[in-house]
């Protein structure tokens, strides 16, 4: 449990600091577009980037910290040993979702992305690094998954 609520913290501290950056980065396009009149053409693109990196990390520290969304009718209808099964069934899809559509499914996109060079639009920044939150949330939320699987 030491690995985890360090991984918990960094994480944390991460999303911290991309949601900070992101709200810097949306007063500073506000400010160049109605007080200076000239808006800046890089803060749309990094805003989407940013929230993208947010929207995804994020989903994986909720999940360790499994206060997702769920649907606990079954679960709260069930006996002990059924709600501890059922919980377990669970983690074996999420790993399963995490594993199949986040890790191998991003570490795909970022190969091809890099294969292929494509850079963003304004920022001229290869896409690769950004695409790359995608196997890194999957690699999370399978960690916490087994982690809560052993527990």
């Amino acid at each position: 449990m030491k690995l985890r609520s360090k991984v918990d913290s960094v994480l944390s501290k991460t999303l911290i600091v991309i949601m900070s950056v992101m709200v810097l980065n949306v007063l500073w396009q506000v400010f160049t577009r109605y007080v200076v009149g000239d808006p800046s053409s890089f803060t749309d693109e990094l805003a989407r980037f940013l929230m993208i990196w947010s929207g995804v990390l994020g989903a994986a520290y909720v999940s360790g910290q499994n206060m997702h969304v769920s649907i606990d009718l079954i679960p709260s209808r069930s006996s002990e040993k059924n709600r501890i099964l059922l919980k377990k069934i669970v983690n074996i899809l999420i790993i399963a979702f995490a594993l199949f559509a986040l890790l191998i499914g991003g570490s795909r996109l970022v190969y091809i992305s890099h294969i292929l060079g494509q850079h963003s639009a304004a920022l001229q920044i290869p896409l690769a690094p950004v695409y790359a939150v995608l196997p890194l949330s999957g690699l999370l939320i399978i960690y916490y998954k087994i982690s809560d699987l052993k527990s």
